[in-house]
């Protein structure tokens, strides 16, 4: 298990090195989180009275309802970007040559080299809820954090199945892919992350179902916001399982086509 860890961890070490010696990075990204967070604040005030009765199952707070949207619709983007950024560049600079020579699964590899981009969204949302409770007076103390960590493992396991489907179109089409394209709209359009599904038309909210955000977000609310046990909390649990259950295999069934196709062309490791 020891020998197994090392290389996730040596990734880990190896981006968290690359970040902290550019500490510029470090603060405009606590600057974006600032900024950000003030900006739904005083957007806030516009929305509170007019959005209270799409508000009120989460409270009635657009503040608190938008931040956690936000805060969590990045590992989504981290998922879709990540991965397949991690194939460009791995072929941009040679390593992935190298990876190649080594026993190494490249599935591994490329799972290892997004897990620095989880952890660091990860310290993001963190810091998010802190400004959120301690400068703009977000309510969290009815909060079920046993639920809320179950969904944030589901929103990262879900997530994690676009983002290898993302890079499966890298890896053969080497250009920008219509999966990250489309779930990346979808989930701004219909996943909830700025406004309440209930105010989209019924045909919008029926295809809002299958997108994992929808679940993730509203059952994040709900934990943090709400309360909910997690027995209220059932159906977005099961949502994401089953979106997990189906998509994670068939992603990584894709993706080892992928690769192998690559292979078989003498293309996996140009760009």
């Amino acid at each position: 298990m020891l020998i197994d860890l090392r290389v996730p961890f040596s990734f880990i070490k190896k981006d968290f090195l690359s970040e902290a010696s550019y500490k510029l990075h470090f603060l405009m990204q606590l600057a974006g989180i600032l900024i950000s967070s003030l900006t739904f604040f005083f957007l806030s005030k516009l929305f509170d009275h007019n959005m209270n009765t799409h508000l009120k199952p989460y409270g009635g707070d657009y503040f608190s309802f938008v931040l956690i949207g936000f805060a969590f619709s990045n590992y989504l983007q981290v998922s879709l970007q990540g991965f397949g950024a991690t194939i460009r560049e791995s072929q941009l600079t040679g390593v992935m040559e190298m990876l190649l020579i080594t026993e190494t699964r490249l599935t591994t590899i490329i799972i290892s080299s997004s897990l620095y981009r989880f952890i660091l969204t990860s310290v993001h949302i963190l810091l998010f809820l802190i400004l959120g409770v301690t400068v703009f007076g977000m309510n969290i103390s009815n909060a079920n954090y046993l639920a809320a960590f179950i969904i944030l493992v589901l929103t990262i396991s879900s997530s994690s199945c676009l983002g290898i489907l993302s890079a499966s179109f890298v890896v053969i089409f080497k250009k920008g892919d219509p999966i990250s394209w489309l779930f990346s709209s979808l989930s701004w359009l219909i996943g909830g992350v700025y406004y309440p599904i209930s105010i989209l038309p019924e045909w919008l909210q029926n295809l809002s179902y299958m997108v994992p955000t929808r679940y993730s977000l509203e059952g994040m609310r709900l934990a943090l916001l709400q309360g909910y046990s997690i027995q209220e909390l059932l159906s977005n649990i099961a949502g994401l399982v089953f979106f997990t259950v189906i998509m994670l295999p068939l992603s990584l069934v894709i993706f080892q086509y992928a690769v192998k196709k690559a292979k078989v062309d003498g293309t996996l490791t140009q760009y």
